[in-house]
């Protein structure tokens, strides 16, 4: 028989992002069904691993954790957030990052089985549901933007090789609003090509030295 549930932590469930257009009857069935259940982890206790995990989806009732990949960190989960539906509706047999408790923890997971019941029984469900899914989508793919654009000396020099000329004048200000960097980013890429002997600033003009030092730059990660 599965854990009773108190009318508080109904609500908390309700106010989350897949079940707040649920009707309550079918929120609560699904809450109550053998194929809920509720899990507490201490501080530090890894939840989820890429060789240890459940074919569940997974939703934090209490406390905070930790998403890695590797030594990057992805993000952070708090009461309310959704995991695991990378583990769902396929074979495979690892899990793609590790989620650490950062604080003591409860869970509730719903297995794969009664997922697939309310995406099949309740259309509020599968909508939230798709939403969710597309919005992990664009949050990885602003993840992998992130890692693989170029660093701000490569943007720079980027910049500069094609404006075609010999010497660019343009405030700083200016300048790192069209880069999409912060200032003190930009002053330091102005440091690192000085260095390297590619430009000389005077003022707010840019003196390109070697092209060659910024096609270097522009290759670079």
């Amino acid at each position: 028989m599965a854990e009773h549930w108190s009318g508080e932590q109904l609500a908390a469930l309700a106010r989350t992002e897949l079940f707040r257009e649920a009707p309550e009857d079918r929120l609560r069935r699904a809450a109550e069904d053998p194929g809920c259940l509720r899990e507490r982890f201490a501080k530090g206790e890894v939840i989820y691993s890429p060789d240890r995990f459940r074919r569940c989806l997974g939703v934090f009732l209490a406390g905070r954790a930790r998403v890695t990949k590797g030594a990057l960190v992805m993000s952070t989960l708090e009461r309310g957030a959704f995991f695991g539906a990378a583990a769902l509706f396929h074979r495979r047999d690892r899990y793609e990052t590790t989620i650490t408790a950062l604080t003591p923890c409860t869970v509730a997971f719903f297995t794969e089985e009664l997922v697939a019941e309310l995406l099949d029984d309740c259309p509020a469900f599968r909508r939230s549901y798709i939403a969710y899914l597309s919005e992990r989508i664009h949050f990885l793919s602003r993840k992998v933007e992130g890692l693989t654009a170029p660093k701000v000396t490569g943007k720079l020099s980027r910049w500069l090789l094609e404006s075609g000329r010999e010497e660019v004048s343009c405030p700083a200000t200016e300048l790192s609003r069209r880069l999409d960097v912060s200032r003190a980013s930009l002053y330091r890429a102005f440091e690192e090509l000085e260095r390297a002997g590619a430009i000389r600033r005077a003022g707010k003009t840019i003196v390109i030295l070697d092209r060659r030092v910024l096609e270097i730059q522009n290759g670079g990660t």
